[in-house]
């Protein structure tokens, strides 16, 4: 995993209360599209568990795995006690128990290339969802999205992450979608966007772009400076576009044994 991967537990209380959630809406859309009860459900990269909580309250199963020790631990604090968590990073889970859904939220791009799909196919039974969904938030108004970026300009050039394959912004179907149909493994790959439009003061955005990875892994001066220097060019309150990416795929359902 990248130092970026593994930022995130210094802040585990921050990530809590500056991420936004996710819709109900979200839940609705998987669901319709497994077409089919889902009983059981894996979580990649679970973070503090916004996702997980909304899977858990439709009565599926859900077992929670985060490989940062103090995320999982802030994510206990948050879900029902019948939410299995476990310590591990998606390459070291075994793949011996198989769900109904595998999901990730904003968390798929962490995950090593090496094996990803096989691995993840192994993890679900034939005919599972596989499903991943997140997005930045960004600032609504163009005039103070370039303020924020001229401050931001002397750290870093962008606090974004890259698409993992080099998918131009621009093009239809966005990873992990590209991914996704490029393997023999899933099949029925689709992506839709759930608007989201949030308004919030100055300090809570800025308390969210303390979460960001690009963020965590400067020296705790520079970021202290970064952080400061677009608190003072931001207006009281701020619009947000935190619109929601949703890639869906569905494991291809293994061949029936050759009869005798």
């Amino acid at each position: 995993m990248s130092d970026r991967a593994l930022s995130f537990g210094p802040i585990a209380e921050a990530y809590e209360r500056f991420r936004p959630g996710y819709s109900v809406e979200l839940v609705d859309r998987v669901l319709e599209y497994a077409d089919r009860p889902v009983r059981t459900a894996l979580e990649i990269g679970a973070g503090t568990g916004k996702a997980t909580r909304l899977f858990a309250g439709r009565g599926i199963e859900v077992t929670a795995t985060e490989p940062d020790g103090a995320m999982l631990a802030e994510l206990r604090g948050h879900v029902p006690a019948e939410v299995t968590t476990v310590r591990s990073a998606f390459e070291d889970l075994p793949t011996g128990t198989r769900y109904g859904l595998v999901f990730a939220a904003a968390a798929l791009h962490w995950t090593a290339p090496e094996d990803r799909w096989p691995r993840m196919a192994g993890l679900l039974e034939p005919g599972g969802v596989f499903a991943s969904f997140g997005g930045p938030v960004q600032l609504s108004d163009a005039a103070v999205r370039e303020a924020v970026r001229a401050a931001r300009a002397p750290f870093m050039e962008s606090d974004e992450v890259p698409s993992p394959d080099g998918t131009p912004p621009e093009d239809a179907m966005q990873w992990p979608g590209t991914e996704l149909r490029r393997s023999r493994w899933f099949t029925d790959v689709q992506q839709s966007v759930l608007a989201h439009r949030l308004t919030m003061g100055a300090r809570d955005y800025v308390g969210l772009l303390s979460t960001v990875s690009a963020y965590l892994v400067l020296p705790a001066a520079r970021r202290e400076q970064v952080l400061g220097r677009i608190m003072r060019v931001l207006p009281g309150t701020v619009e947000v576009t935190a619109d929601v990416t949703v890639h869906l795929a569905r494991r291809v359902p293994e061949p029936d044994p050759p009869s005798r």
